[in-house]
């Protein structure tokens, strides 16, 4: 994935540039007289007012927004209609500073419309508000309608349903079902004030100043305090993200397994960056649980240790050179060989035509003897300027660290940015053509993507084989709370064409060498039981150990309250059938608020 501070400033500039073209006003020439809320809202997505005019729509000042592009309040209905799936919130889009208070009773005249968060292209669900509103505060200090309640009850176990086929999928014109899904429940709630209670936190708070809640601790829960996403079917539906209205400072800085103790309320929103939002006017009181960084075992003699670690845009200007290499001496134990990905070039952004990563590395490497680990190795190979993806200008590549003391490199000549790497039989051993190498470099499955490296390394006379990979990350696919259900995942098309690449190399390795011992790892960006992963591990030429792990230890990435897998480490028959690897995924990174990396390592031991 890009970092998350990378993708999240690129989508908040868009954004702000384009929010005028993200809302979807239905034009129409009616005319609507002192409605209700929940008559705007209707009981589907869209507002059955949407485009047209309506006058005196009162309610009770529940929420003030008065940060960011989208200034504006939340009104609540305090006479409730009998039907569940109508709300009785909205929001008033104001554009400038709000000149209401929480418990003004008002009443708004203005234009109704869908407001698409991340635009129309994203396939998100849209915001009913009222905009270019004229408002009259009829009164102050009046009490705020109570919150609803959200918790394990009222939340139902199904997720979402189908999307209407003759709607390209798209569930905005279905009836909602609040007792039977549980983004239509969130949708019937939409601009009401509503409360959560003793949630654990399930995502840490970011940069941003927000993180995840449940409401369901039971479901589908980590040994530390998670939620574990594991399959396509299993959304969790008890995740919650929650901002606040309050002062940034006094925002929670919570890690996972944490607990917002007490009543957390306000009304709850939709954006871009997560879909349902309790924004909140109260914050529970956070409870740490003392979450503590993982160390994993230290390797044997006779076992060979090989990670896998996501540094994330790693270049010579960063912090963060002291802490990664405390991690892999540490945390990791100084593995054999380390692949490590989103090594930056050496002036990392700026796009002069930079590409060597020589300093990047090095300084590593200095940081890791500093640490107290081995004085590491290295090869890799710099791709051609601005052709392999990430931060523009950045040329990021992935690295092979290896300890010298305990394992060599074979080197062969010929290995660039251009040149494919193939397999030879050599002394009756299965042997790579160039190493370091790149696999098919040329294939369009790498456009604008990383290329797969190969090294060819010798532990206590036994030739192992790794690969070291980057896949295409999932930008552009369609949110879990998307308006198109199932969303649609278009990322995983190029995914699986890079797949089928590595699958075939691998294959033609044991093609020459029933035997052979071969590794591929890295940032695979998609999940252990994803297509892209069974592509990967073919008809056995490749098995994901992380399926080793209890399905509650099977994460490396945690992102909008889902514990998930994105990094992997697939090894070939000779390896699995051996039955002495021991595989560990290092949470170091991904359940911290002060996170160095998006990403945890992951580390594989075993006897070649």
């Amino acid at each position: 994935m890009p970092s998350k501070s990378s993708a999240r400033l690129a989508a908040l500039t868009v954004a702000a540039a384009c929010s005028a073209a993200t809302t979807l006003v239905l034009v129409s020439p009616a005319h609507a007289a002192a409605v209700r809320i929940h008559d705007v809202q209707g009981t589907t997505r869209t507002s059955p007012y949407a485009g047209q005019k309506v006058t005196d729509v009162a309610g009770i000042v529940t929420g003030v927004r008065t940060y960011g592009s989208s200034k504006g309040f939340w009104i609540q209905d305090p006479n409730p209609d009998d039907d569940p799936a109508t709300s009785e919130g909205v929001f008033v889009f104001t554009s400038s500073m709000p000149k209401v208070a929480v418990g003004d009773s008002v009443t708004v005249s203005g234009t109704v419309s869908e407001f698409v968060p991340g635009g129309t292209a994203s396939g998100n669900q849209s915001v009913t508000e009222i905009t270019k509103p004229t408002v009259t505060v009829l009164s102050s200090g009046n009490a705020v309608p109570a919150a609803t309640v959200i918790d394990a009850r009222s939340v139902p176990a199904a997720y979402a349903p189908a999307g209407d086929p003759a709607a390209n999928n798209s569930v905005n014109g279905l009836p909602l079902r609040p007792s039977t899904y549980a983004l239509d429940h969130y949708e019937s709630l939409e601009g009401m004030n509503v409360q959560v209670a003793d949630t654990r936190v399930v995502t840490a708070t970011d940069p941003y100043t927000e993180l995840w809640v449940t409401v369901k601790p039971r479901e589908n829960a980590s040994r530390r305090g998670g939620t574990v996403y594991g399959s396509y079917d299993a959304q969790n539906t008890g995740r919650l993200q929650i901002q606040s209205l309050g002062a940034t400072a006094d925002f929670p800085v919570a890690n996972v397994g944490d607990v917002l103790e007490g009543t957390t309320a306000g009304p709850l929103d939709y954006n871009q960056f997560g879909g349902y939002t309790l924004v909140a006017n109260q914050l529970g009181t956070l409870r740490s649980a003392g979450l503590e960084r993982e160390s994993t075992e230290k390797q044997k003699n006779g076992e060979l240790a090989v990670a896998t670690y996501n540094v994330e845009n790693l270049d010579p200007s960063d912090a963060t050179f002291e802490a990664h290499a405390s991690a892999i001496v540490n945390n990791l134990k100084s593995p054999d060989i380390v692949s490590l990905e989103e090594i930056q070039d050496n002036n990392g952004a700026t796009d002069d035509g930079t590409v060597a990563a020589d300093v990047t590395v090095n300084k590593l490497i200095d940081a890791i003897v500093a640490a107290g680990g081995p004085r590491y190795d290295w090869r890799s190979i710099d791709p051609a300027n601005d052709t392999d993806g990430g931060e523009p200008g950045g040329n990021i590549r992935q690295v092979f660290l290896f300890n010298p003391e305990r394992v060599s490199f074979t080197d062969r000549a010929g290995g660039d940015a251009t040149t494919a790497v193939g397999v030879q039989r050599l002394r009756g051993k299965a042997a790579l053509t160039v190493s370091p190498g790149r696999i098919d470099p040329a294939d369009t499955a790498w456009k604008s993507s990383r290329k797969p490296l190969v090294g060819e390394f010798v532990f206590r006379g036994r030739t192992v084989i790794v690969i070291a990979n980057h896949f295409n990350s999932k930008g552009g696919d369609q949110g879990l709370t998307a308006q198109y259900q199932p969303p649609v995942r278009s990322s995983e098309t190029q995914r699986h064409q890079q797949a089928t690449l590595v699958n075939a190399f691998v294959k033609d390795v044991l093609d020459t060498q029933k035997n052979a011992d071969v590794i591929a790892l890295g940032d695979i960006n998609d999940f252990e039981f994803s297509g892209t992963a069974q592509i990967l591990e073919g008809d056995g030429e490749l098995w994901s150990a992380i399926k080793s792990l209890p399905k509650s230890e099977r994460y490396t990435y945690d992102y909008q309250g889902n514990q998930q897998v994105l990094d992997q480490i697939l090894v070939s028959p000779s390896i699995r059938r051996g039955c002495d690897f021991e595989y560990d995924s290092v949470h170091i990174n991904s359940e911290f608020h002060d996170q160095i990396s998006d990403h945890d390592p992951q580390v594989l031991r075993f006897h070649p």
